[in-house]
């Protein structure tokens, strides 16, 4: 087993569980306020089982083209559901945000309409149907929607920020998405530059502060909707 693989075994160990915790939470009655928070969620867990065995069996037959192959088209037609989810997610939050404008319905339509257009263009930009592996493209692809969530999140969080309305709820979510964003740019950052280096060492950092960034994530956000305990004080 490669030092990879055991840091990826015990993401899944803390993130499942996590991943199982968070999708209860929100339908003991939070997805009636944040079903697009639920549907990224159950996405989020349906996605990591699907890829566990998938993962599993090319790490355990590294020779295998086929298997390999089948590995990698789980794991990128994963990563796209996801950035199309986490990017319907901040939309939705920051349509909430803004429930207090009268243009309120003219600014979702902008940006539903912003978020198809830049994802086009960005794809039309990357796509290489000569390469033989499309991972070639779909990384710059996948990275700008990731970037293009991270900038609608922080104009989620300066908005909230500057609020005289505060939303608890959807400014630790706001926070919790932003270290997933920040996470996943510096460990891709860090990834990228040992793909140019060949430092083994340098991908591992990458991964695990993508990997913590992604717990993180989910810790907070499971602990946003997670219900207070109601404390009860004795008669005297």
């Amino acid at each position: 087993m490669t030092a990879a693989f055991a840091i990826q075994v015990c993401g899944w160990l803390v993130g499942v569980p996590l991943e199982f915790l968070l999708v209860a939470v929100l339908l003991r009655g939070a997805y009636r306020r944040f079903p697009f928070v639920l549907a990224y969620a159950s996405a989020n867990l349906v996605t990591t089982l699907v890829e566990i065995p998938a993962k599993v069996n090319a790490v355990m037959h590294p020779e295998d083209r086929l298997v390999l192959k089948h590995f990698a088209d789980i794991y990128w037609i994963n990563e796209v559901i996801l950035r199309a989810f986490i990017l319907a997610v901040v939309i939705s939050l920051i349509d909430q945000a803004a429930s207090h404008l009268r243009s309120r319905r003219l600014a979702r339509a902008g940006l539903i309409a912003g978020a198809l257009l830049f994802a086009g263009v960005s794809f039309a930009a990357h796509y290489r149907p000569a390469m033989k592996f499309f991972g070639y493209w779909m990384t710059p692809w996948t990275r700008d929607l990731n970037f293009g969530s991270a900038i609608l999140d922080l104009g989620l969080w300066t908005m909230l920020i500057s609020s005289r309305r505060g939303d608890r709820r959807l400014l630790l979510i706001s926070g919790a998405l932003g270290m997933q964003f920040t996470g996943e740019a510096i460990g891709e950052a860090i990834s990228s530059l040992s793909i140019a280096q060949t430092a083994n060492s340098l991908n591992l950092a990458g991964s695990i502060i993508t990997m913590l960034a992604d717990l993180a994530c989910l810790y907070v956000c499971w602990r946003t909707f997670r219900p207070s305990p109601v404390t009860t004080h004795p008669h005297k």
